[in-house]
């Protein structure tokens, strides 16, 4: 049984987030893109508090393609070490899935 999922991306800004959007999109590793355009992220970084605003993304895909959808992320992102986690969807409108499904590579 194929397993769905949304995946978790922080971004630097909506741009980044829009151009990695598409470029996922383009190749089929994902159905569709939501993009929260600011947030505020507070975290330590080498030793350094840091709050900046950013972008997330987050794609809805199947669990299949989430490694060539990493490898793809991280070929496109302006970041080191970016947040790209996969969210398994546990229940789903199956019509919604099945469109899903025919948006993505097979």
């Amino acid at each position: 049984m194929k397993q769905y999922g949304f995946v978790y991306i922080t971004a630097q800004n909506r741009q980044e987030a829009q151009k990695v959007a598409r470029v996922c999109l383009d190749k089929k590793l994902a159905a569709c893109a939501n993009i929260f355009p600011s947030i505020l992220s507070c975290y330590e970084w080498k030793d350094q508090y840091t709050e900046e605003e950013e972008a997330i993304l987050i794609l809805k895909t199947r669990q299949d393609l989430f490694e060539e959808l990493r490898k793809t992320v991280i070929s496109c992102h302006s970041y080191t070490c970016p947040c790209i986690v996969f969210i398994p969807i546990s229940k789903a409108h199956l019509p919604f899935l099945s469109w899903m499904d025919s948006q993505l590579k097979k």
